[in-house]
């Protein structure tokens, strides 16, 4: 099942959108009477996709960020693997949806691309055990772009101000429920040309053992994201180019990068 998040383009344009879910059903939209990850029910309100804009389908609580999750990534960056999950956070103001702009701030010489599976948590989630089916808090799979300015990153060691920058992090097009995430591959193209491609099997933490691991720091609030670390082929982006990041039973995700205002 895909779900998704949308404005009328005719209510787009004339300042008054509402947004709403949806499922995406061939060509149509067909809402939904909430967010998915509380009870719905299908509404009876139907709409082509032509006729709507889709937003980033997840409006989370939290970000949550795993660094280095593949090896050939963190042996690119110049690390070592990571001995337990790097973890950190991205500021939800940073979100956009898809065919949005990625907007290169003026503090940054270096903005680099990273794409990414994430996990939209459905449940609450805390203080989970090993005996526990972690996978069953998630409640779908949905393409993210952690956009990075590289060079803010390395300058203050830690993360916060290279990756926190608003529009730097692009989600979507969808939420696609009926996935196995074990084996998925994961690819990123800078104006049709392959910059990354991995497969989730290589990463160092699986997304059950990610969903497990973060909820004893922090309760996950249904909404809530995961992103669970980038393949190996991170590089710069630059105004004008278009950044698109597929993963295989999910979809494109595709964002135009401009110059700062």
């Amino acid at each position: 099942m895909k779900i998704c998040r949308y404005v009328m383009l005719d209510a787009s344009s004339a300042g008054s959108a509402s947004s709403r879910y949806a499922l995406i059903e061939g060509e149509n939209v067909v809402e939904i009477s909430g967010p998915p990850w509380r009870a719905w029910s299908r509404g009876s309100r139907s709409a082509r996709l032509a006729e709507v804009r889709l937003l980033a389908p997840v409006e989370p609580s939290k970000i949550v960020c795993i660094g280095r999750n593949y090896a050939a990534h963190a042996a690119e960056m110049g690390n070592e693997v990571p001995k337990e999950p790097l973890m950190f956070l991205k500021p939800p103001s940073s979100i956009i949806g898809p065919e949005e702009a990625i907007v290169l701030p003026k503090y940054s010489q270096r903005v680099e691309h990273e794409g990414e599976l994430a996990l939209v948590i459905g449940r609450r989630c805390s203080q989970l055990s090993d005996a526990e089916d972690a996978l069953s808090f998630v409640m779908g799979y949905t393409c993210l772009n952690d956009v990075t300015a590289r060079d803010l990153q390395k300058s203050d060691v830690q993360f916060t101000r290279g990756k926190g920058f608003d529009t730097f992090c692009p989600v979507g097009p969808h939420i696609e429920t009926a996935l196995d995430p074990s084996h998925v591959p994961v690819e990123t193209y800078v104006n049709g040309s392959r910059r990354q491609s991995g497969v989730t099997s290589l990463m160092i933490y699986s997304p059950a053992f990610l969903v497990r691991w973060i909820s004893r720091m922090m309760t996950l609030m249904p909404g809530d994201l995961i992103a669970t670390g980038t393949p190996a082929g991170v590089g710069p982006l630059v105004a004008g180019d278009t950044v698109e990041v597929s993963v295989v039973g999910v979809g494109v995700l595709r964002n135009p990068v401009q110059a700062p205002a």
